[in-house]
């Protein structure tokens, strides 16, 4: 089974990424990357980075997205984790072989150019883990 490249970012749930801004920028020195937002997951995502780290601050923009029932049943703080992939089908193709449960059976188009697909956290331990790989259209399944 092939193995993941690195960490990519964090994904960090919020009702307001407005609020929280100057918290990373300030007391943790991280640089802000911009906003964008992702219709085909009802967030408003806020990009910071910390050395080869990003920062994901996931910020819904419709009561019935995931991260807006995410942040109801558990409020704010971490959401997920994801990782560098390359060949993100294949990836998804080797994972279930080998029975971990998938959100996404098939790549979907994601934020800040790339093609994500999401493990279930009933596989990850609780975890709930993003892999991801960078899109060649970054208008992919927007």
């Amino acid at each position: 089974m092939s193995r993941v490249q690195s960490l990519n970012h964090v994904g960090i749930a919020v009702r307001s990424i407005d609020a929280q801004k100057s918290f990373y920028e300030g007391a943790l020195g991280a640089a802000f990357e911009g906003l964008e937002e992702v219709p085909s997951q009802k967030v408003r995502v806020g990009f910071f980075r910390v050395g080869d780290v990003r920062l994901e601050l996931l910020e819904p923009t419709d009561p019935s997205s995931p991260v807006a029932k995410f942040l109801e049943k558990r409020g704010e703080g971490l959401h997920h984790l994801a990782f560098a992939v390359e060949d993100l089908p294949a990836r998804i193709a080797e994972l279930k072989e080998s029975g971990v449960r998938m959100i996404d059976d098939a790549p979907r188009g994601g934020a800040h150019h790339m093609r994500i697909a999401f493990v279930h956290p009933k596989s990850t331990f609780g975890v709930l883990t993003e892999l991801c790989e960078p899109s060649s259209n970054s208008d992919e399944n927007r």
